[in-house]
């Protein structure tokens, strides 16, 4: 499982609009990753909106936001769309890299156990070193918390 002060783990992932990003080429910027269960969820909604309001801080900042979950690429863009969302989204189609951040964990919903996105978030800093990490995210509240964690840096 990735930990904070450790090597953030490279990836390179297909975002909506057909570029792919690679972690490593975003240095010497900080890098939000938060990752996220599904497009246009309530929960996913309210937390890609929240991003996506203090987007322009995080950039004055210097930091770029990327959020990740398994829906493809064409479903991000509709999601996108249908919020005015400004952050980009990454497709983690196979949960490749899920896995590698250690996001993807067993769920258990009704009794029903399932596989799934633990709602998390990473700051990345400028030497591509994870320097803070949230886990269980509660939505309210959350974007701020991390700006001011950007902010920190």
């Amino acid at each position: 499982m990735t930990e904070q002060g450790q090597p953030a783990p490279d990836f390179t992932l297909p975002q909506d609009g057909g570029d792919d990003v690679t972690l490593s080429a975003q240095k010497p910027a900080p890098v939000v990753l938060y990752f996220y269960p599904k497009d246009d969820t309530p929960g996913c909604t309210k937390e890609a909106i929240a991003f996506t309001e203090q987007l322009g801080a995080f950039e004055e900042a210097g930091a770029k936001v990327f959020g990740i979950s398994k829906d493809p690429v064409a479903k991000h863009a509709k999601f996108r769309a249908k919020h005015e969302l400004a952050v980009g989204l990454l497709s983690d189609a196979e949960a490749d890299v899920c896995e590698t951040y250690g996001v993807w964990v067993e769920k258990n919903m009704y009794g029903k156990k399932y596989m799934g996105i633990e709602r998390a978030t990473f700051l990345i800093d400028a030497d591509g070193n994870i320097a803070q990490i949230w886990r269980k995210v509660k939505v309210p509240g959350h974007a701020d918390e991390v700006l001011e964690a950007v902010k920190a840096l």
